[in-house]
């Protein structure tokens, strides 16, 4: 009998041992902090509410495609009448300026709730990640 338990606790270690990589590569996103210095900014600061896939909202748009397009205009997303009325296109000088700011301050009366990013070497290196071909 103790021989039989004794290779079962082996075996669960084992198995947890195989199991355990096998899930956290399962839930890991696509892309990792590696991959590009803004990657792991943005999964700090954006993903919860954005996507970077197509056509993918969340509680906040998809970025998919945001460069070069004109502010609330992404398809399938309804957006404040501020954000729409400020006539920015997305560059990364806009993005600079909104993105370093409280939205409230950036934008009043936008849906967008965010504190803004302070430290100028993150900044720099999420809008880098944003604006990258992908």
């Amino acid at each position: 009998m103790m021989e039989r338990n004794s290779w079962g606790a082996r075996a669960r270690k084992v198995g947890g041992a195989v199991l355990l990589p096998a899930l956290v590569a399962w839930t890991q996103p696509a892309f990792s902090a590696g991959d590009a210095p803004g990657a792991a900014v943005f999964l700090a600061e954006c993903a919860e509410c954005h996507s970077l896939k197509e056509g993918r909202n969340k509680k906040g748009p998809t970025l998919f495609g945001t460069l070069g397009r004109k502010a609330g205009t992404q398809p399938g997303f309804e957006f404040s009448e501020e954000l729409r009325r400020t006539g920015w296109t997305w560059n990364q000088e806009t993005l600079r300026s909104y993105l370093s700011q409280p939205t409230k301050k950036a934008n009043p009366g936008t849906k967008m709730k965010y504190e803004g990013l302070a430290d100028p070497k993150s900044l720099e290196a999420l809008i880098a990640y944003l604006t990258a071909p992908k």
